[in-house]
């Protein structure tokens, strides 16, 4: 017998309106049914485990089953099943009340389809790919009759009465014209492999080749068991992964294969990792794995998972960990955070900001252990953890104030220094006769070898910053330290990077000065050079072209997108005369006709020493050279 009904609605045209705007991915509607498969099954378990339900429940791995003949794709479960009544309730008032809800709230409008969340629509974004489903069921409940709902898109439904052997639900779709992709066995293993990786009920999906043993213990001809071809359960999924198992029943090596299972395409090996295990104020599982950082940030974002109940939601958690977390790989699982839900709604959820806050801490926290409990092994870490923490020290303040203990500075000797420990070291010799520390630092070791040896020869100390957040993250350390500058030890001539009270005579008169000025200024672009005579050593060099602290940090952030201003910065440079250097003075003693000549090599010599003399300019200086020692 055959029961006809029209599902309550007034909204007539409601399944296209949910086939248009119910997911702006139509694969979600597979994650969606089998989410449901898992909590019938799910729900199976507790009653068993209850003693509602009586004996052995039996195999429940969940079936997703193709049939290109029939056009037909099946999500069975053998969970607790449903009654004619329960159909009644759940198909057809509870779930249908919530899509006509969604549609009445959001017909219409931008965007809607990243609205939904709290309405029940699961089983029907079936009908986003389906041109009919079909709900053929079979209570747990003893005496139960197997029923089948069926509805062609439309209000109107029919239920009648069907054999069925086993309890359970199969979900049948045939698949509309416009879906025939929902066909092929690829496109859905694929979204199976991306939605359902790690849920906690088996799920097959047809079978593949597999290697055994021999069964007759045949053996090849070194004398080794043939391994045989046998056709096995193609099971998607893990249903056990290590972030839902307690952290003392886990080995290294399982966090590693663990690591291998979520990124099968990595070569990498994580530096360490972090599990997550929170049941109070809100429930929060998960395993964050530190990588090594590339050069690149960008490319090592959306590598955390989100899952809820272990079902995947996304991989773009910019909403749930703060950013510089999203340089993190990993898994978070928490069943407080809906499914589906609009970016402005996690922005606002009271539980998402308590587990972007908890994560934070735990994070620092597990920093602050490695660094107190083996700081040689912390600092062997550090080159590959520095980005890291650089980002998370410019972006959120409380984990600044936590990372102020472990963050560590590195200088030309291969010495590691927190930020405490290396004010303490230097003031006594670099504090300037302003009472403010300058810290110098190099961004590369061979690059600033010149002017990392005029630092030391005077007892200076030079850091390295090599990052690419080094002109942010200087800046930012320069508004929390009290008192305390950095500067680039190319930046200037080092004894005006630290002025003291004591300075050096000139050796040049101010009449040998303006005899020499115009002789340089022949030999430079005085749009891009700053001429000037300084009192250096007789051992720094006769010329030293440096770039202004200011400028520069102004032209680097300004290529991170984050200089702030109109237009871009020229590019100046100061080009400083040795005073007290014999080659400068010597200049006056030659002819005429070889001042400028000498001049320009003096001046080339300091440009390749900055890298800045190529093309025909470096040409030119290689065969006056040739020519000069001839």
């Amino acid at each position: 017998m055959a029961t006809k009904g029209t599902v309550n609605v007034q909204t007539e045209n409601i399944f296209p309106l949910i086939k248009k705007f119910l997911y702006s991915d139509h694969e979600i509607f597979l994650r969606e049914l089998i989410s449901n498969a898992v909590d019938a099954t799910s729900k199976l378990k507790v009653l068993s485990g209850s003693g509602e339900v009586k004996g052995e429940i039996g195999d429940i791995t969940i079936e997703v089953i193709l049939d290109k003949d029939a056009g037909t794709l099946t999500v069975r479960d053998k969970g607790i099943g449903m009654t004619e009544d329960e159909i009644q309730k759940y198909i057809n008032q509870i779930a249908f009340s919530g899509a006509e809800e969604f549609v009445k709230k959001y017909e219409g409008k931008e965007g809607a389809e990243q609205i939904i969340g709290h309405f029940g629509l699961g089983f029907y974004s079936a009908f986003m790919v389906s041109e009919k489903v079909q709900i053929r069921t079979l209570s747990h409940q003893e005496g139960a009759k197997a029923v089948q709902w069926e509805s062609n898109g439309t209000p109107e439904f029919e239920i009648t009465d069907i054999d069925k052997d086993f309890r359970g639900t199969d979900i049948v779709l045939y698949i509309a014209e416009d879906s025939k992709e929902f066909l092929e066995d690829a496109r859905i293993e694929g979204i199976l492999n991306k939605y359902c990786k790690f849920l906690p009920v088996e799920i097959k999906f047809g079978t593949k080749t597999s290697y055994q043993a021999d069964p007759n213990g045949e053996k090849d001809e070194n004398g080794n068991v043939k391994q045989v071809e046998v056709e096995v359960d193609n099971i998607i999924n893990n249903p056990e992964p290590a972030w839902i198992k307690s952290p003392s029943d886990l080995t290294d090596e399982d966090y590693q294969k663990f690591y291998r299972e979520l990124y099968p395409m990595s070569f990498d090996q994580p530096l360490f990792h972090i599990h997550l295990n929170v049941d109070y104020p809100f429930n929060l599982t998960g395993i964050l794995y530190f990588p090594k950082l590339k050069e690149s940030m960008e490319v090592q974002k959306n590598k955390i998972q989100l899952y809820s109940n272990q079902v995947f939601i996304t991989d773009s958690v910019e909403e749930i960990v703060p950013e510089f977390l999203t340089l993190l790989h990993g898994v978070i699982d928490s069943p407080d955070i809906p499914l589906n839900v609009s970016r402005s709604y996690l922005q606002a959820d009271g539980n998402v900001k308590k587990i972007s806050s908890h994560i934070t801490k735990k994070v620092a926290d597990k920093l602050a252990e490695m660094f107190k409990n083996d700081r040689e092994d912390f600092q062997q870490k550090w080159d590959d953890l520095k980005v890291f923490v650089e980002y998370g020290m410019l972006t959120e303040d409380k984990f600044y104030d936590k990372a102020e203990k472990f963050a560590l500075f590195k200088n030309t000797k291969e010495e590691y220094f927190t930020i405490e420990e290396y004010i303490e070291k230097i003031k006594p010799i670099q504090t300037d006769k302003d009472d403010k520390l300058v810290i110098l630092y190099a961004n590369h070791k061979d690059a600033h070898h010149q002017f990392i040896e005029a630092a030391e020869d005077r007892g200076y100390d030079v850091l390295i910053f090599d990052s690419p957040l080094t002109p942010h993250y200087l800046q930012k350390l320069e508004s929390k330290l009290d008192k305390v500058s950095f500067a680039r030890v190319d930046s200037d001539t080092i004894d005006n990077l630290i002025k003291t009270d004591t300075e050096l005579p000139s050796l040049l008169t101010d009449e040998q000065k303006d005899k020499l000025k115009p002789i340089f200024e022949e030999v430079v672009s005085q749009e891009k050079f700053h001429l000037s005579f300084e009192n250096m050593s007789e051992k720094d060099a006769p010329i030293v072209i440096t770039q202004p602290e200011f400028m520069r940090r102004m032209q680097e952030q300004q290529r991170l997108g984050g200089g702030g201003f109109m237009g871009s910065m020229p590019e100046m440079y100061d080009l400083k005369v040795n005073s007290n250097h014999p080659l400068i003075a010597a200049i006056l003693s030659k002819k005429k006709e070889n001042r400028q000549k000498m001049a320009k090599q003096l001046t080339d010599l300091a440009m390749l020493s900055q890298g800045m003399l190529q093309g025909e300019e470096l040409t030119k200086f290689v065969k006056r050279s040739v020519e000069l020692m001839k």
